[in-house]
């Protein structure tokens, strides 16, 4: 009796370790660390990037000579969110010629850590709890004045 329930409470709390496993991520490009390195400013070409990188994960927006490759390693665990374990930021910039003028790599340190605030706008008028928005327009039903009351006779 005593190793069935000290074979159950491992059991157990096995389960309830398991269930505070992180689960891995990775989002965006899957970047050759040799393959980035290889590419030249000057000797290589747009053609020549896609062909050894593929499509870029985003094209500037105010120019498409700016190619960005962005790549995401994240692990989410219950109760406290998604976290970013590694990320790599490669911005390739061509000339207008189509020739790469610089290569760019960046990390995890521009990750901008936004909290938003958790205030309420105040409103005008008095703060009616839930109840009195429930229940408080039920005397005012066939009140005299009030639209929807009979008229006397």
């Amino acid at each position: 009796m005593k190793f069935a329930l000290r074979v159950s409470t491992a059991v157990a709390a096995g389960l309830l370790v398991s269930g505070c496993a992180g689960v891995l991520a990775h989002k965006g490009s899957v970047l050759d660390p040799q393959l980035a390195s290889a590419i030249q400013p000057g000797v290589d070409n747009k053609a020549s990037v896609e062909k050894l990188l593929g499509r870029p994960s985003f094209v500037g927006q105010f120019t498409p000579n700016d190619w960005y490759y962005v790549s995401r390693d994240t692990k989410s665990m219950p109760l406290r969110g998604v976290g970013v374990i590694d990320q790599t930021i490669l911005h390739v910039r061509f000339d207008p010629a189509g020739n790469v003028a610089t290569v760019a790599r960046t990390g995890k340190e521009y990750i901008a850590s936004i909290d938003p605030v958790d205030a309420k706008t105040p409103t005008l008028g008095r703060k009616r709890s839930f109840f009195e928005e429930l229940f408080g327009n039920i005397s005012s039903i066939n009140s005299p004045g009030m639209p929807g009351a009979s008229r006397p006779q």
